[in-house]
């Protein structure tokens, strides 16, 4: 309510401000069309204060750093500029401390440490930000992830993202509702995770159309990680220099390692390629193929794992029946 009081009472500043400019004209009369002028400078102020809110405070401190050490560079530049040129004079100035903000904001990553001692809640809770997608709300792991507290700081749920959401929801396919069902499903879940902070964000890029593009450019402007297991927002976000935490990345590199030698405890389910194979898996789903373990589907055996093959699709694991051992291939 604070801020509402405070952007009314610029806008009423500025409306007046505008109308006094008048005399300075030399215009004595009421001149509604300066009131108005103002009142627009007040909304463009309003609208710029609007946005500076979802600019990390570290940016605006370096870019303004940057912009008074242009400046100061700029002033003796444009008096050097002015005794050659009296016009050229301000343009030096103004070109110097436009430089210094850019370069400031360009080189902000290596001011990174910094920014942290200045700012320490500010740039770590920034980084703490988990901005989640579609896909991995929908594919639910992360509840067991934030149960088990593997993901810590604030989950961003975008309001684009709730749309696409009901979108999949609101589907005549009934796979397809389904799934945007147990996406709300998983949403109320993680809001009821203690030390779990849920947030919707607000914030959206009309200029953008794809919800994956939408993802990217909210990263950067929150300096957060986006949460996903699809591939290619994957590839995309890291291109754009906007970390990721790939969910089934996860899952993979938590696969257990199985070694020759080993033996498995698997159930054999299907038949294999090869004659008298037999086909298993572990329970990360991992592929295991069973010699001679055909005439065993449908029931579990003991394996001696002879070889691991990790392949562009996953990794399989060839395995020989226990019972077996010893005897000739």
């Amino acid at each position: 309510m604070g801020i509402i009081i405070v952007r009314i009472f610029m806008l009423a500043a500025a409306t007046g401000a505008g109308l006094a400019f008048g005399p300075s004209l030399g215009l004595h009369a009421t001149t509604w069309w300066l009131g108005g002028a103002g009142f627009l400078f007040g909304v463009l102020a309003v609208l710029l204060e609007w946005q500076a809110r979802h600019i990390p405070v570290d940016r605006i401190f370096w870019g303004s750093i940057g912009g008074i050490v242009g400046l100061g560079l700029g002033l003796g530049l444009g008096t050097a500029m002015g005794a050659i040129s009296p016009d050229a004079g301000p343009l030096g100035r103004s070109l110097f401390g436009l430089l210094g903000a850019a370069v400031a904001l360009a080189k902000r990553d290596e001011l990174e440490d910094m920014s942290a001692k200045l700012f320490p809640k500010t740039v770590g809770r920034r980084e703490a930000y988990k901005i989640l997608d579609t896909s991995v709300i929908i594919d639910g792991r992360i509840v067991d992830l934030c149960e088990e507290g593997f993901l810590e700081g604030t989950l961003i749920v975008p309001q684009f993202v709730l749309r696409e959401l009901q979108q999949i929801a609101d589907s005549p396919d009934p796979l397809k509702r389904n799934r945007g069902k147990r996406g709300f499903d998983v949403l109320q879940r993680l809001q009821r995770i203690p030390g779990t902070t849920v947030r919707v964000e607000d914030q959206d890029f009309p200029h953008v159309r794809e919800v994956d593009r939408k993802l990217i450019e909210l990263g950067k402007s929150l300096g957060g990680k986006v949460v996903t297991n699809d591939y290619n927002l994957n590839k995309v976000a890291e291109l754009s220099g906007v970390p990721v935490l790939n969910v089934n990345e996860l899952a993979k590199a938590l696969k257990p390692v199985v070694l020759p030698g080993e033996v498995v405890h698997v159930h054999v389910v299907k038949e294999g390629k090869e004659s008298g194979q037999g086909v298993a898996y572990l329970d990360d789903g991992t592929m295991v193929v069973v010699d001679h373990g055909k005439r065993f589907i449908g029931q579990p055996v003991s394996a001696t794992v002879t070889s691991v093959l990790q392949t562009t699709a996953g990794r399989m694991i060839f395995a020989r029946l226990k019972d077996e051992e010893g005897l000739p291939r």
